[in-house]
């Protein structure tokens, strides 16, 4: 009765126009709600660059091609293929300095158009000479050639989890946490079958740590319904993207018992995130609600990527090499 009689006065406080304006909005507390998780210890191989180079493929979506591009002016080669942009990062540059031969597979190509969770295992699964011989798009490298290393991610949208339960279905398709486990546990097989290429995963990035005014009539209707406001519901978010990420970089969590040293994760929610300060971005451009990181949270990422991308190298090289006879 009390709910039925709040909701009447809901219903006349709307009428009368009291509700319609907007309240709330800004940025939202979100301290980590993990503590800091163990990650792969490379530290035993070095981080000098390769010898000769090495062709890399890089797929992804908007947040990636910002990384990869220098600080400017937006500017695309092909769509999300950046030469430059204003949330630039420079691990191209960087890279390449390094003497990778930096490829890309974004929007628009048979490769990289679909880089959300579940598109990852079909994609490895029936297509991974095609990832191979990508240089750009749908153009293939010169016959004969191949990545050596692989680097995918997926955008931010993929930090939009659920909870769920059960063991997780591989093909999703509701965005929880236990079918991204299940999508991620299932590459592994396919990765083993390739042991002379180094497939370097990084974590989606975290969301931005805002929200926008909503109406007062529809604060006040969570509140009578008891259902979550929108900063308690990016809390929570927030939240699953960090177990998430906490279990993929943990070496008791998605590579645990995996045999092979040809798999590796770059936690780059982690460092948006401020090194784990919180569960959500900590490099937002603009008002905060933009989840793409702006440029000096990509720098950040890019300058860690490089020593962490060649120690990573260096230890599946060794991998591959037969032990010397006496």
């Amino acid at each position: 009765m009390r709910k039925r009689l709040t909701l009447l006065a809901l219903a006349a406080a709307v009428a009368g126009g009291a509700l319609l304006l907007p309240v709330g909005g800004g940025p939202v507390d979100a301290p980590a709600s993990l503590p800091p998780a163990p990650r792969l210890d490379l530290s035993a191989f070095s981080e000098a660059p390769p010898a000769a180079p090495v062709p890399l493929l890089f797929i992804h979506h908007s947040c990636g091609g910002q990384l990869l591009a220098p600080v400017g002016a937006e500017a695309e080669a092909a769509r999300c293929i950046y030469t430059s942009h204003p949330n630039g990062g420079g691990l191209r540059p960087l890279l390449e300095a390094q003497g990778y031969t930096v490829n890309e597979a974004s929007y628009g190509s048979a490769i990289g158009d679909e880089t959300d969770l579940f598109d990852w295992l079909p994609k490895f699964r029936d297509q991974m000479e095609a990832v191979l011989r990508v240089a750009r798009n749908d153009t293939p490298l010169p016959e004969g050639q191949r990545n050596e290393i692989v680097v995918f991610k997926s955008c931010y949208t993929q930090s939009e989890l659920e909870a769920g339960e059960g063991p997780g279905e591989p093909a999703g398709p509701a965005l929880t946490v236990p079918n991204a486990k299940a999508t991620l546990t299932g590459l592994l097989p396919h990765f083993q079958k390739r042991p002379d290429v180094l497939f370097v995963y990084l974590t989606s990035p975290p969301l931005a740590p805002a929200v926008a005014p909503v109406r007062a009539w529809k604060w006040l209707a969570r509140k009578v319904l008891g259902k979550p406001d929108e900063a308690e519901r990016l809390r929570e978010k927030g939240r699953l993207a960090r177990e998430l990420a906490t279990w993929v970089r943990s070496p008791e969590g998605w590579l645990a018992g995996y045999p092979l040293k040809n798999v590796v994760v770059f936690d780059y929610h982690d460092i948006l995130t401020g090194d784990g300060a919180s569960d959500l971005l900590r490099y937002p451009p603009g008002e905060g609600r933009d989840s793409h990181p702006a440029a000096a949270g990509n720098d950040k990422a890019a300058r860690a990527f490089v020593p962490f991308l060649n120690r990573a190298l260096a230890r599946h090289r060794a991998s591959q090499t037969p032990p010397s006879t006496p």
